[in-house]
């Protein structure tokens, strides 16, 4: 029972070390006691920390948990003016927190959590930082002892989660107490901290316990009575191993026939698309607006094909991204089917050869695997793919994203069944790429626009404003330069073939002049200040750009970012209550941001750069400000999709389009002047505005502003008639 026995790194770090196999599990099975610091308290947390505590209890061990309650703004500051009692006002936070279990397992992991409260082998204790705005005690760092005495520390960016040991690219670094004088050295220091900590003697920290919370934890989740010694905990975390790490999911899992759901009712569209789908010999596209149920009709459709094939069916089912893989898999079991996972944090191989092989020899009738376009494309996938022969029906989400020439090479026969999602298919300067999309998947299903999304009230009506935005004479010129160089690039390349990488690399420096305009920050700042500083369900939606800026002390220069920028001016100068929400955010602090944002008094405002265009669901979004905005039609329709999504009390929606011109409308100067790459800048943000004015409850309040671009430029338009009576 020494940890001596084992062999630990003194860094672990996701993609090369297996978290949980290779240092949790092996180290708790030695372990008499386990002290750890966390972040947010929570239900899911409780259930979560769960992990590897089996062989724990069988040692007589314990567990001591610090973790920190999630209080908003005005909490703090109403405890800070004595409005409210901090012990009472921090137990009905935490009481709040214990939601009811959302599936049998975590239910099972409660329960199991209940049992060590009882027993007294689990005491939580919660910290929080005196005198802070925030209030958040965020230390990340564990501390195991064996029964010889021997101390192992961790510290680093993981906490006790799914989503820290299988999913982020997380790192710990290990230190032990009897390797040399520096590790002894660490795992002191780290001892001293806990403890201080614990015992409440740390300086600015203040740790209480709340036995009022541990009473609820056994009232709520304390059912059966568990046998510690005869594997109870092992069923969880099997469970756990089988859907975090795929290694022992097997296809006798049960119900891996697609079944309709019962609560679901299709729309006629929906079941329109499923008819005409199978009319098409189930090959086909199903071009749906962004809120209008692509994913329920994409596996609406799989069930009918399963159906008609008396369940003998493998499915294979690909997302351009991680956190779309997730959010399908919880859907994906509504329809009765647990399906492999597989990407890169997942170890998904051995499982994935064994379904392959059962499938191919009728071991099995039908599986379902879903992945992303990353691993699609990997040998190691492909050559499991190669093997299949049978029933085989191949799900693109985003199908616009499958256009690449990696994803093209996947576009096999041996699936014979083919379902392409996707608002926007064609794809932005690639006519060969849209072509063979189109050519491999089939003819559309069903074509349900945005606009008609609006009108039958499947999303919600919007009203738009842009507001013009002119270069510095500086940023103008930089614009003309590379636009220069695109075209020098461009004259050598043939149409219809791929962009040059230079070409791509050059548009992408472009398009962040356009996105980085001094002028619209300040145009911003303006605009929230006298509107909407006291408002909520706002989205700021940034460029992924920079500036290079003189330090306070005026001495130095830095960059800073434009979404550090707006994070900094609206909440320490405007005090209002804002956060970014970026792909640096794991999901669980993401799903807490939306929580708060739901809420609207815990956040006025998100900050964000790609969640509108990475799928990230905030359907709570009343007023948008789009900084920086695609080039690609496409894409631009679908960012205003995701802000259009209905919810509670939600009438309409509003878009402020900061729109980037070269010069001022009110500028004197010669038609000849203005460069053919100005007029380029120009058409694309002017094809914008009248695209998003178009379909906006007040198209007529934009007339003027375009009839003066339009006539500035010279440009072959007729104002109002371009939205009839």
């Amino acid at each position: 029972m020494s940890f001596r026995d084992l062999m630990i790194k003194p860094e672990y770090r996701n993609g090369m070390d297996n978290m949980v196999n290779d240092f949790y599990l092996p180290i708790l099975e030695k372990s008499t006691r386990y002290c750890r610091a966390v972040g947010f308290f929570s239900s899911t947390s409780l259930a979560k920390i769960s992990k590897g505590l089996s062989a724990l209890n069988q040692n007589g061990g314990k567990m001591q948990l610090v973790a920190s309650p999630a209080l908003s703004d005005d909490d703090v500051e109403a405890i800070k003016k004595g409005y409210a009692d901090k012990r009472e006002l921090i137990e009905k936070k935490l009481l709040a927190e214990l939601q009811e279990p959302k599936n049998h397992f975590e239910k099972k992991r409660l329960n199991l959590l209940a049992h060590l409260i009882a027993t007294g082998q689990l005491e939580i204790k919660i910290a929080m930082i005196e005198n802070n705005n925030i209030g958040i005690f965020h230390e990340k760092m564990g501390l195991m002892y064996d029964a010889e005495g021997n101390v192992i520390a961790f510290t680093g960016s993981m906490n006790e989660s799914d989503m820290a040991f299988n999913k982020n690219y997380e790192s710990i670094d290990v230190y032990c107490s009897w390797a040399n004088e520096s590790d002894n050295s660490r795992v002191a220091n780290k001892e001293n901290a806990f403890n201080s900590v614990w015992n409440n003697t740390e300086p600015k920290i203040e740790v209480m316990d709340f036995p009022k919370v541990s009473e609820e934890i056994l009232k709520r989740y304390k059912r059966e009575d568990m046998d510690f010694s005869h594997g109870d905990y092992d069923e969880v975390d099997d469970y756990d191993e089988g859907i975090e790490n795929s290694e022992i999911i097997t296809p006798s899992l049960p119900k891996n026939r697609f079944t309709m759901p019962k609560w679901l009712k299709l729309h006629d569209y929906q079941q329109e698309a499923l008819a005409e789908w199978e009319n098409n010999g189930f090959r086909g596209i199903f071009d749906m607006a962004t809120g209008t149920g692509k994913t329920l009709t994409g596996l609406g459709a799989v069930t009918r094909l399963s159906d008609n094939l008396n369940g003998k069916l493998g499915v294979v089912i690909v997302c351009p991204y991680q956190h779309l893989v997730e959010q399908w898999v919880e859907d994906i079991r509504e329809f009765s089917v647990d399906p492999l996972i597989c990407y890169s944090s997942y170890n998904w191989k051995k499982a994935m050869k064994n379904i392959v092989e059962d499938f191919k020899y009728d071991v099995i009738d039908n599986f379902c695997i879903i992945t992303t376009n990353a691993t699609l494309a990997t040998p190691d996938f492909q050559k499991y793919i190669d093997k299949l022969k049978g029933n085989i029906c191949l799900v693109v989400d985003e199908a616009h994203n499958f256009g690449a020439t990696r994803q093209l090479e996947c576009m096999k026969e041996v699936y014979k069944y083919r379902l392409a999602l996707s608002a926007t298919l064609e794809r932005h300067h690639d006519e060969e790429g849209t072509e063979a999309l189109k050519t491999y998947f089939g003819e559309k299903c069903v074509e349900y626009s945005l606009d008609r999304a609006i009108q039958e009230g499947f999303l919600t009506p919007y009203y738009y404003y842009p507001i013009p935005i002119y270069f510095e004479p500086d940023e103008l010129e930089e614009y003309n330069e590379l636009s220069e160089k695109i075209q020098k690039c461009m004259r050598m390349h043939t149409k219809g073939e791929k962009l040059p990488k230079i070409v791509e690399q050059l548009l992408i420096k472009r398009a962040r002049v356009v996105a980085k305009a001094r002028n619209k920050l300040m145009a911003l700042y303006e605009i929230i200040y006298e509107k909407y500083k006291t408002d909520n369900q706002m989205l700021i939606y940034c460029g992924a750009t920079s500036y290079l800026e003189e330090t306070e002390d005026g001495e130095d220069l830095e960059v800073k970012r434009q979404i550090d920028k707006v994070v900094g001016k609206l909440g320490k100068e405007f005090g209002m209550k804002v956060s970014k929400f970026t792909s640096e955010e794991d999901s669980e602090e993401r799903e807490m941001l939306i929580d708060h944002f739901k809420n609207g008094s815990m956040l006025q405002a998100l900050v964000a750069i790609k969640c509108l265009d990475e799928g990230v669901n905030i359907p709570s979004i009343r007023t948008a400000f789009i900084l920086a905005s695609s080039t690609n039609p496409k894409e631009y329709v679908q960012r205003r999709g995701r802000v259009l999504r209905t919810f509670k009390n939600k009438t309409h929606a509003v878009i402020y389009d900061f729109i980037t011109l070269p010069r001022s409308l009110d500028e004197r100067i010669r038609k000849s002047q203005i460069l053919d790459s100005e007029m380029s800048l120009v058409r694309r943000e002017f094809d914008r505005m009248v695209e998003f004015a178009r379909l906006s409850e007040n198209p007529l309040d934009v007339v003027s502003l375009q009839d003066r671009i339009a006539e500035f430029y010279n440009l072959n338009y007729q104002g109002g008639k371009d939205y009839g009576s």
